[in-house]
């Protein structure tokens, strides 16, 4: 008899983790709420639900007999849906609310990483805006500022001009990314070549998935607003060896040991925002989660049955023994619709994606999409992760591009300098 699994979430991480899902031979039944049309092609989808509501989440999961919950993105995670499902007995594969903090509060992230002895950037919060612009004022740029809780990835501003450093207080004071903005951080500048670093934890254990490089920016040579990534690839090129090995022993267990002091079992993903100055490696940030896009290069190219590797963690009992990855690269172009990050544009018909995905050593993981009566249609911001796998990056980003040309909607837009 196999596992029955509830996947939350909606976007294109969901989609490459459901599909990864749906490849285990352990697998007897897959729910995604509320999921997407790529994830209703590889299991069952439950549309109309909150996922951020512990009672109707605790009930789908407890009403379908499912023995794993895995939790794809960070707001369900911040409303405590883990607590509620592991509180009705139910393996899940994801923080509690406390552990999320890492992500969900930059304060607490900080404080925790001090205690760890984790190397960050120097900080200070602010909850009043003329404490903030006075300091911002009384310093030199690049500025740092970021809302201090979730912000879909768009709190976070860097610039040279203190007059915007200000305004971006102001916008986060005055509740422009709600909640996440009524405290802010200013943070010294961290100059260095940014990686991701991924871990899956159980609480005590720790297995590396990896690192991979994002593109936060619009447009090419990292140019226009913050998005919630354009694009990225793995493996990353020209980086230290030891990378992957010194960010385990030196941040994620540290922080582990931490948490578990405070009386917090953090158990599913962790991933590190790394910065490579001068001074070392330091920590940017921390998310909960696996990363979106990245999750879309990752799981191609890991090679290991991924709900024995979920329920594990979940479960506390991974194994310590390094995770097997398949040779070769793979590269991920996000393409979003007109009008992202600050007004996107819905309703486009999409074309020519069958067609895309028919390209030898592509997958096509859905984000922001819907299917109607007229076909799948552009649904959101992020609309598809065109993703690319071969033998070298330049051989995978090859095949990306091909599939993402191939692709068409009205507005369309893409950046054509991933992995260059």
């Amino acid at each position: 008899m196999g596992m029955r699994l509830l996947l939350l979430g909606s976007g294109g991480r969901e989609h490459a983790m459901g599909w990864k899902l749906a490849a285990s031979q352990e697998l007897d039944l897959l729910i995604s709420a509320p999921g997407n049309p790529g994830l209703a092609e590889v299991g069952a989808v439950v549309t109309a639900i909150d996922i951020n509501d512990p009672e109707v989440v605790t009930s789908l999961a407890l009403s379908n007999a499912v023995d794993l919950v895995v939790i794809g993105p960070e707001a369900p995670l911040a409303a405590g849906i883990a607590d509620a499902l592991i509180g009705a007995g139910i393996p899940t594969c994801g923080p509690t609310r406390l552990g999320a903090q890492l992500e969900s509060s930059k304060s607490f992230a900080k404080g925790v990483m001090e205690r760890a002895g984790v190397s960050t950037a120097e900080a200070t919060t602010f909850t009043e805006y003329a404490a903030a612009v006075n300091f911002l004022a009384d310093t030199e740029g690049p500025y740092v500022v970021k809302a201090d809780g979730l912000a879909a990835g768009k709190g976070v501003l860097v610039t040279e001009d203190l007059d915007a450093a200000q305004n971006w207080v102001r916008l986060c004071i005055d509740g422009h990314f709600g909640e996440a903005g009524t405290t802010v951080m200013i943070e010294r500048h961290l100059a260095g070549e940014e990686v991701s670093v991924f871990a899956l934890c159980d609480g005590t254990e720790a297995v590396a998935m990896t690192s991979a490089r994002d593109y936060k920016r619009l447009l090419d040579g990292d140019r226009g607003p913050n998005t919630g990534g354009m694009g990225c690839y793995s493996p990353p090129t020209n980086l230290p060896h030891d990378l992957v090995a010194t960010t385990m022993g030196d941040i994620i267990r540290p922080v582990l040991e931490t948490l578990s002091a405070d009386g917090i079992t953090y158990r599913g993903f962790l991933y590190a925002g790394l910065v490579l100055t001068t001074e070392g490696l330091k920590v940017l940030e921390f998310n909960c989660r696996l990363g979106d896009p990245e999750a879309a290069v990752l799981l191609p190219l890991l090679d290991e049955d991924f709900i024995e590797l979920t329920a594990a963690a979940a479960t506390g009992n991974l194994d310590s023994t390094p995770l097997r990855w398949k040779p070769g690269a793979a590269v991920d172009v996000v393409v979003a619709s007109a009008g992202y990050p600050n007004r996107p544009e819905h309703g486009a018909q999409i074309q020519y994606i069958e067609d895309a995905a028919a390209i030898d050593g592509v997958h096509i993981f859905h984000a922001g999409t819907a299917r109607t009566t007229e076909g799948l249609v552009v649904n959101g911001g992020r609309v598809l992760n065109v993703v690319g796998t071969g033998a070298t990056v330049g051989a995978a980003r090859a095949r990306a591009y091909k599939a993402v040309k191939t692709i068409h909607f009205d507005g369309i837009q893409f950046r054509t300098d991933i992995a260059s």
